[in-house]
């Protein structure tokens, strides 16, 4: 894999569900999950909501999701940001919608139903929404002031994915345009430093929000709030410190604690190998 994306959430099933079946035979459903938030703001105001997210499981997942999900389900899933455009029939203007398409999940309800909500525990109660992308940056970033002074930037930024399609075996790649957004002394920074073409990693959560066009149609985007932006191949002064270039001699310390570290006994507790029932080149698309 040379690129990254990938999303994690936590959230609870807003509707009841309703499962699909494809022409070859392949189960799909949609969850709509509700995931609370709290942050503060570019001006250090305390933000509260809800933020609302469509994720697509295929196969035995979306069977799982079909057979013990209901509405007010708490699940987590992780998966990666795809986005679907088309044309629509009747003004032939180009739409587009972005999901998350689910690689693994993990139901976080008990058997025995779900627990009453802590008092005075609020912080705990604080649900999952992250975003991680590692890709290209698409143009050079420009920075705008906001009309109560803010200042924010767009970044585009490109990931790739690749599969192989199950009925063909066919090699497949697809590439997404992730819209990351930036604000403060951060949005600055990513304005003097990056260009197009660099590499990045981007942290933060995903966020959709929608608008009304002139003609009164309802649009949305979805786009990645950035916590954290790292440039990447490039060479690091504080890294660097501690690269050596050559063999150096070692000390007689250094020689001892070798040797007792491979007289150590083995750990008696097996590595675990997880994997995802999921795989990317499983997907049918």
């Amino acid at each position: 894999m040379f690129s990254l994306n990938r999303v994690h959430i936590i959230g609870y099933q807003t509707q009841p569900l309703q499962i699909r079946t494809t022409p070859g035979g392949t189960s799909v459903v949609d969850l709509n999950l509700v995931v609370p938030y709290g942050f503060k703001s570019p001006q250090g105001e305390a933000l509260t909501g809800k933020g609302f997210h469509v994720v697509t499981l295929w196969g035995p997942m979306a069977e799982v999701a079909g057979q013990y999900m209901k509405p007010g389900s708490q699940v987590f899933v992780s998966g990666r940001l795809q986005t679907d455009s088309w044309e629509d029939e009747k003004t032939k203007e180009k739409r587009s919608k972005t999901k998350i398409v689910a690689l693994d999940m993990i139901l976080l309800d008990p058997k025995d139903g779900q627990r009453p909500a802590p008092k005075n525990a609020s912080s705990l109660l604080a649900l999952l929404n992250r975003a991680d992308v590692i890709g290209n940056v698409t143009k050079d970033p420009e920075i705008r002031t906001t009309t109560n002074g803010q200042q924010v930037l767009t970044l585009g930024v490109a990931t790739n994915e690749r599969w192989r399609e199950k009925a063909t075996g066919a090699d497949r790649e697809r590439t997404e345009f992730h819209n990351v957004v930036i604000w403060g002394a951060l949005a600055q920074e990513v304005a003097s430093a990056v260009k197009k073409g660099q590499r990045v990693h981007v942290s933060g959560r995903v966020q959709t929000r929608s608008w009304e066009t002139q003609q009164g149609s309802k649009r949305t985007t979805t786009e990645i709030i950035a916590e954290s932006v790292s440039l990447l191949g490039v060479a690091n002064p504080a890294a660097l410190e501690s690269v050596r270039t050559e063999a150096a001699p070692r000390s007689r310390q250094e020689e001892e604690s070798t040797a007792v570290r491979d007289e150590a006994p083995a750990d008696v507790i097996p590595a675990v190998q997880y994997a995802s029932e999921i795989k990317v080149e499983d997907l049918p698309f």
